[in-house]
């Protein structure tokens, strides 16, 4: 027998939320961001939902030369970069573009001999403090770069560290715009600029490359619900209730005891624990649909079972059927109740559960 929990992915639900960012930026080419295994939907999914993207943007570099080998013929860029001087002729022959954020980079690069000329993206950090030049130093790269001679075009590329706050008063996106635009002034090339929350909260910030990531899964960047960008969500983690206990006034409940009944009540026990990807450090009150009731998680996330509140769901049973997140209860809420984002549970989802597959 089957344990019954599934992950529903929804292809058709994830060319509706790339459809949003062609309709909110329609002036702006579209690298559809697929790293992680697509935040964990799947990358031979992506490939097919994204079909109408201009590029495919991601990290593993042995993913991205299978897309190429698997026949995607666009333009593929790795947004961290290559790792080692070795595999630089590989990224080549393939045509796969790459970011350049660091003179370690540059220097592997300039001593490359390579058979095809590169695609490169020069990062600058403006505020975010992860990767890229300083602006002050932003230009005398670019010139350093554009000296390379297996360099065909060079692109500049930023990172937004809060632009799904607009009212951000330490860092705003109009700060790092300033510091972007004023170290580029007069430089050639494309820029690569907004994320999710950035197209979707700025969409007037003029850039020739946009880099949606979380919302092309239906999951929101911030500020409104999905629902509310139009988004559909596009993976749904569905179980059954697989036990019912009838515990009395003062019984506890799973690993700790964490949880003691104040009355008699019905307690129900879902197949679907860490080891598949729901995050152990859940608390009691988090949400979970049963029998499209909303009920609460209680007790401690076990690996590989949970538990939940029946009282409110009436006529409930073994097999009952429980949305742990998806189209009835938003991942965001999850996660928030978790004390995270739905973009690492998303990610988190384990090999356990059984994929069902809707195009």
């Amino acid at each position: 027998m089957t344990r019954p929990l599934t992950a529903t992915i929804d292809i058709r639900a994830m060319r509706h939320n790339f459809s949003v960012v062609r309709s909110s930026v329609p002036n702006a080419k579209a690298w559809a961001v697929v790293k992680a295994d697509a935040y964990g939907h799947g990358l031979e999914r992506a490939v097919r939902a994204f079909s109408d993207a201009d590029g495919l943007a991601l990290i593993e570099i042995d993913h991205a030369i299978d897309l190429r080998k698997n026949g995607w013929r666009k333009p593929i860029l790795l947004l961290e970069g290559f790792f080692n001087a070795d595999e630089l002729p590989e990224l080549a022959e393939h045509d796969i573009s790459f970011a350049i954020a660091n003179d370690e980079q540059m220097a592997i690069l300039e001593k490359a001999a390579l058979s095809k000329p590169v695609d490169v993206h020069l990062k600058m950090n403006t505020g975010m403090n992860r990767l890229g030049y300083q602006p002050s130093g932003y230009r005398a790269a670019y010139e350093r770069l554009s000296r390379i001679p297996s360099v065909k075009r060079i692109s500049c590329m930023t990172h937004f560290a809060n632009s799904e706050d607009p009212g951000h008063l330490k860092l705003p996106v109009t700060e790092q715009l300033r510091r972007f635009d004023m170290a580029t002034e007069g430089l050639p090339g494309e820029r690569n600029l907004s994320n999710s929350a950035g197209i979707l909260l700025h969409p007037h910030i003029r850039t020739d490359w946009v880099r949606p990531g979380i919302m092309l899964y239906g999951g929101t960047p911030g500020g409104k619900t999905a629902e509310e960008f139009g988004l559909i969500p596009a993976m749904s983690l569905d179980s059954e209730i697989i036990q019912i206990q009838h515990i009395r006034k003062g019984d506890s409940v799973g690993y700790g005891s964490l949880f003691t009944a104040e009355t008699d009540m019905a307690i129900g026990v879902v197949a679907c624990g860490y080891a598949d990807g729901y995050p152990r450090v859940a608390p009691e009150g988090t949400p979970v649909i049963v029998d499209g009731v909303r009920t609460r998680l209680v007790g401690r996330v076990s690996m590989d079972m949970l538990t939940v509140d029946l009282t409110p769901v009436r006529n409930a049973h073994i097999g009952s059927r429980v949305n742990l997140w998806g189209k009835e209860l938003p991942i965001e809420e999850v996660a928030a109740a978790a004390g995270t984002v739905g973009y690492e549970l998303m990610c988190a989802l384990s090999s356990r559960p059984q994929i069902i597959e809707q195009d």
